[in-house]
């Protein structure tokens, strides 16, 4: 304990003022007051925690020696040896020799510098504001035995000092935070509005080609076979041979029709659930394409997907979908391999090919990637593009957070 005159006790309280003046954040406001500080209550070691708003973590902002305390992320109240203090519950601690109290033997990182930093006899004492605790002033001494009755008083004259101060600095930081948050969702808000228009869009250009596709194709080719029907009528010809290239060409128009509904509507996801609709897929992409391509599924989610939201598995679908068709079509792949996986909290779809890749500036850009992008976004879920781990290829990887309201009853299972 020191004795300081009243004079000089008043000078470094001013001094103390004075320093805490145009210090924006908490580390430098208390490495700016540890030596005046250090004039008051002698340490070798000065630190400041501060309860953050929800009262349930703290962080620790320190001086004199560079601790675990200082470094480590807010943690929870409930696990720190000065929780009583924190609480209320208490109006200081007083501790002759920290190694030899019971509250700093707990098997926590929080004791940890007690021991690496020989810290023996220790102070601590509130930080209120307003009769609300809001952090605590931490002194503490290489020596045993070092703090005394008046030093526990003059610790709680400084934390008086600094409380104000300290809790605009948290009322800063708690609206710095707010406006990060506001601006950030405003940022997802306007995505996603621009997403779904964009997704609008897409679909709108799929309506159109379905549309053509069937003006230009199936359509012409029934007036096509009507006219032939209505001229072999006329001209009473109606034999098995004159019939014969009728009905094959029918047939080529309710396969085109198949293949042109299927694309509109999933059926056999529906009906069989996504990983045989995605293998499906796969088999007549490669197929239709009359590649040599080795396919491969690995589902690991035990049937998880089928029971997440319609919606939610469509969009999924029409994901992976699109990337088998732009790793059939451009990668030239030796190999395509889906593998579905899943966690207690997310759900992992990639789709990985053995191809070339794709050009470093073209990953960003492309109405199919663009329309993952935005379906991945539409369901929450998070949407990568890249090189294979090996560096060769491409991986498309879609992670979903999961969620006890994504899943569907059993009962709704198709």
């Amino acid at each position: 304990m020191l004795n300081i005159a009243p004079s000089a006790l008043l000078d470094h309280y001013l001094g103390i003022s004075r320093l805490l003046a145009g210090q924006l954040d908490f580390r430098s406001a208390i490495k700016a007051v540890g030596v005046e500080v250090s004039h008051i209550v002698p340490h070798d070691h000065l630190d400041v925690c501060i309860m953050m708003v929800n009262g349930l973590y703290h962080t620790a902002y320190e001086t004199g020696l560079d601790t675990f305390w200082g470094q480590t992320a807010p943690a929870p109240i409930d696990s720190s040896p000065i929780r009583t203090l924190l609480w209320g519950e208490i109006d200081f601690l007083l501790t002759p020799d920290a190694q030899q109290e019971s509250r700093y033997h707990s098997d926590t990182p929080f004791t940890q510098p007690i021991f690496e930093h020989n810290l023996r006899s220790r102070i601590h004492v509130p930080l209120k504001v307003g009769g609300e605790v809001i952090g605590a002033l931490s002194c503490s001494s290489h020596q045993v035995d070092f703090y005394t009755a008046s030093d526990v008083s003059n610790a709680q004259s400084v934390a008086d000092l600094l409380s104000p101060y300290f809790f605009a600095l948290r009322a800063a930081d708690q609206a710095k935070h707010s406006a990060i948050v506001e601006a950030e969702a405003r940022a997802r808000e306007e995505g996603l509005r621009l997403g779904a228009l964009s997704l609008t869009e897409a679909l709108e250009r799929e309506r159109q080609r379905i549309g053509m596709d069937l003006h230009d194709q199936t359509l012409a080719d029934l007036t096509r076979l009507s006219r032939r029907l209505d001229r072999l009528i006329q001209e009473r010809d109606l034999n098995g041979e004159a019939l014969e290239p009728i009905a094959r060409s029918l047939q080529h128009c309710m396969q085109d029709l198949r293949e042109i509904i299927e694309e509109a509507k999933p059926s056999v996801l529906q009906l069989f659930g996504f990983a045989h609709a995605v293998e499906n897929h796969l088999d007549r992409a490669v197929r239709d394409q009359g590649a040599q391509i080795e396919c491969n599924l690995i589902d690991e989610t035990d049937g998880l997907i089928d029971q997440l939201d319609q919606t939610v598995r469509i969009a999924l679908f029409r994901i992976v979908q699109e990337a088998i068709n732009n790793s059939v079509r451009h990668a030239q792949a030796s190999a395509i391999e889906v593998r579905l996986r899943a966690n207690p909290t997310t759900l992992v779809i990639e789709v990985a090919d053995t191809g070339q890749g794709m050009p470093r500036t073209q990953r960003r850009s492309g109405g199919g990637i663009d329309n993952m992008v935005t379906r991945a976004r539409l369901i929450s879920a998070k949407f990568t593009l890249g090189p294979n781990r090996d560096g060769g290829g491409t991986t498309v990887r879609i992670q979903l957070p999961l969620s006890n309201g994504r899943r569907r009853a059993t009962g709704d299972m198709p």
